[in-house]
Order: structure tokens, then C-alpha cells, then sequence
């Protein structure tokens, strides 16, 4: 079965992290993917709430703008990090999959 989503995002801290194997990472993010989703956006590590927020409304943003999944992650972090210096905001996230 496949969820037919084309792109799940996990803003919970550290969802990207897991079992690392010759494979890669083993996590959420390759069950969902094995699941069918082509796109998976995950944190790496925790992220403070105010600064997790902004940063994916100006993700959304920008999706429902028509920019492409990866070209929208890349300026909505930039646009936090304008707010929120420190990288510890705003540079956890990452796309695993297609861009």
C-alpha cells in the first residue's frame, strides 16, 4: 500500500535521526518513504518551538506558492535564520527523497 502523499513533513525534533547501517539511516523517514511518499522533510535535532513555527509557514508558504520542495525549505531557512541567527534554529531541517 502506498500513502500517495507526495511529500510528508515531520517537524518533531529529531525525526530524521535513526539506525545508521551500510543502507544509510534507518528511521521515519525511510518507512515513509517506503510507504510510497517520494519526499520526506525531517529535524535532526531539536529545534525550539517559535523558531520551528516560522520556519515552516514560510515553508508552506512557499510551497502554495508553486516553488519547488527543496528550492522552499533552502528560503524558508534562510528566512529564519535572518530572524534567528543561530543555526541551532533553523538548520536541522533537511528533504530526503526527490527535491
Amino acid at each position: 500500500s502506498t500513502t500517495g502523499a507526495e511529500l510528508v513533513v515531520m517537524s518533531a525534533c529529531g525525526s530524521g535521526q535513526g539506525v545508521i547501517n551500510d543502507d544509510g539511516v534507518i528511521g521515519l523517514s525511510r518507512a515513509w518513504m517506503a510507504a510510497g511518499a517520494p519526499s520526506v522533510v525531517v529535524s535532526l535535532w531539536s529545534i525550539p518551538d517559535e523558531p520551528t513555527r516560522d520556519l515552516m509557514v514560510e515553508f508552506y508558504r512557499r510551497l502554495a506558492a508553486g516553488r519547488p520542495k527543496a528550492e522552499a525549505l533552502r528560503e524558508a531557512m534562510l528566512a529564519a535564520r535572518a530572524r534567528y541567527p543561530n543555526p541551532v534554529n533553523w538548520a536541522a531541517f533537511v528533504l530526503v527523497g526527490e527535491p
